[in-house]
């Protein structure tokens, strides 16, 4: 188990993940270099912000 370095809950990384969260998981890689930190909720939540208000990743 791991701590999401967001929520700070305890988390599985070896858990199936919904599609937003893989979104989330390639954001955190490629943008926010905090990959493998956030669980599979904050990943969630970071892709559809990021699909509802970031032009460069919305169009």
């Amino acid at each position: 188990m791991k701590k999401c370095t967001m929520c700070k809950k305890e988390f599985d990384e070896n858990a199936v993940q919904s599609g937003y969260a893989e979104a989330g998981e390639w954001l955190s890689g490629e943008i926010w270099k905090d990959a493998g930190e956030l669980c599979p909720l904050c990943l969630e939540n970071r892709a559809r912000l990021v699909m509802m208000y970031d032009r460069d990743y919305n169009s």
